[in-house]
Order: structure tokens, then C-alpha cells, then sequence
């Protein structure tokens, strides 16, 4: 596994209409060993069951 993330992994907590939603990083995903998929690494499992995965940002991984 490569030391820089491919995804960073987010749980999403929506707060309505008029506030942005709150991005949690709760972990991060590689290519797999061999063949094609995703080995995902969380620190916290996700309260929602929803996992959301982007592209770092820059150099820190932060939220979109």
C-alpha cells in the first residue's frame, strides 16, 4: 500500500436548507494489492452507514 491515500473517506452529516453540511474524515483508501478495487481503512465506522469518497484536496485531505 502506497503512503498517499487514493480516497479520503467522509461520513456526511446534512444540517438542512441553511447550513452546509459537516464533512468528517474518518478515513482513507488505496488501490488494492492486486487487481483492481479499493482496501478502505477507517479510524471510526461511520454513524449513518454512509460513507462518502473524494479526491484529496491539496496536500492536507481536506473536506470538499
Amino acid at each position: 500500500m502506497s503512503k498517499k491515500p487514493t480516497l479520503i473517506a467522509y461520513t456526511v452529516k446534512e444540517r438542512g436548507e441553511a447550513q452546509k453540511a459537516i464533512w468528517t474524515q474518518i478515513g482513507a483508501a488505496w488501490p488494492h494489492g492486486s487487481g483492481t478495487g479499493l482496501t478502505v481503512q477507517l479510524e471510526v465506522p461511520p454513524l449513518d452507514g454512509r460513507i462518502a469518497l473524494t479526491e484529496p484536496k491539496g496536500g492536507n485531505g481536506g473536506a470538499p
